[in-house]
């Protein structure tokens, strides 16, 4: 609730606060960025598990740090869409039929192409997010922590791509 004395009266009134009313863009954008980032949180966790090669323990680690940060920011982004009023969906069903992140093979898979697939697919999904960025200036709350994400998945794409050589 918030207090403000009306000129008038010189009485305060009392609104409640309410969700802004959205545009149509903030909440689709934000609720794309959260279908890939949990789409990446499961990738990498499907290729900690499975990679094998040169530098094992480096990617392994590295990997691990790639997942933090996007069930974080998915948590993040997640609870943006619940504050601005909207249902955040991570249900299995809608990360498989709404990802555009590409499929990662089962499997084994090696060293080289996880550092390969992960610099791409984290590029990608930060593409993706900068794309929607100008259109979400009626919420710079929303778009801040846009912004915040695609920095963080174009860093660990870079440090992939660094891996490369």
């Amino acid at each position: 609730m918030s207090s403000k004395a009306t000129p008038t009266t010189g009485k305060t009134a009392t609104r409640k606060r309410t969700a802004p009313k959205e545009s149509p863009v903030v909440v689709d954008s934000l609720q794309a960025a959260l279908v890939d980032l949990i789409d990446l949180s499961l990738q990498g966790k499907q290729a900690h598990w499975n990679i094998q090669g040169p530098h094992f323990r480096s990617v392994h680690l590295q990997l691990d740090d790639v997942i933090n940060d996007v069930r974080l920011w998915s948590d993040e982004v997640a609870e943006r869409i619940a504050t601005i009023g909207f249902t955040p969906d991570g249900r299995a069903s809608t990360i498989a039929s709404d990802s555009e992140v590409d499929t990662i093979d089962g499997g084994v898979l090696s060293t080289d192409k996880v550092i390969q697939q992960f610099d791409e697919r984290l590029h990608a999904a930060s593409d993706r997010i900068k794309g929607n960025l100008e259109e979400l200036e009626v919420d710079l709350v929303s778009q801040d922590l846009l912004i915040e994400v695609a920095a963080g998945l174009d860093k660990h794409a870079w440090m992939f791509r660094a891996a490369r050589g």
